[in-house]
């Protein structure tokens, strides 16, 4: 089965390297060079993955994020160059799954899209019903439902910063690295970058912790990763 990809970018010479190398791999790559444009071939054609520059006049990248993500929950990758862009497009509920600095190697894009569009379709797929509510003090996770409740009220978590909970709150006390979390979580080989585990981590604690820079759930062991502190 061929997948189809959706490249939004403004740089005709990035564009024709990401397009023909895509190709070369297999993929079917539709292109467009705005963001309206983007929005508007998203409109006209299903795709299994979504690869978007943030840096685009009139309607940027963020814009388009939002706009796809109120339509569906197909994969987005971001390409960026700067750090503060791909921080908010990650962590402030805009709805991109992962993303890749320029510049970056082809053989790093492929792998990256290869992955995603490979997790899209395990997820697609039916898992085995879990019938477990967890409770840590006022927080409590209801795994089956994907439910987080604290102190009674309801959390909006991203589906990543959920995957990274229901791995903490399953496994209490272990301690993961950070290529294990990767792994476990986005379920790819870990590239060293540390941005997207940091960006969600944050954003996870400001959501469960009462107070995120001295958190009572998540433990920092540094230098060597994470651990959720509860029993």
């Amino acid at each position: 089965m061929q997948h189809s990809i959706l490249l939004i970018e403004d740089d005709e010479s990035i564009v024709e390297m990401v397009e023909n190398y895509l190709v070369r791999e297999g993929f079917a790559v539709t292109h467009a060079f705005t963001g309206e444009d983007g929005v508007k071939a998203f409109m006209q054609q299903s795709f299994d993955l979504v690869i978007s520059d943030l840096m685009m006049p009139k309607l940027d990248g963020m814009e388009v994020i939002k706009i796809i993500r109120q339509q569906s929950a197909v994969p987005i990758l971001i390409m960026s160059a700067k750090d503060s862009d791909v921080d908010k497009a990650l962590g402030l509920g805009f709805g991109a799954d992962d993303y890749i600095a320029k510049p970056f190697s082809m053989i790093e894009l492929a792998a990256r899209v290869k992955a995603m569009i490979r997790r899209a379709t395990q997820y697609s797929s039916p898992e085995p019903k879990q019938d477990q509510v967890l409770t840590f003090g006022d927080l409590t996770v209801d795994i089956e439902s994907m439910i987080v409740t604290k102190s009674g009220e309801p959390l909006k978590l991203t589906s990543k910063e959920f995957d990274l909970l229901r791995l903490f709150v399953t496994n209490p006390n272990r301690v993961f690295t950070k290529a294990q979390i990767y792994g476990f979580v986005w379920k790819d080989d870990y590239y060293g970058d540390e941005n997207v585990i940091n960006v969600h981590m944050r954003r996870l604690r400001e959501k469960i912790e009462h107070d995120p820079s001295n958190p009572e759930w998540i433990k920092t062991l540094w230098g060597i990763g994470y651990k959720w502190d509860g029993q």
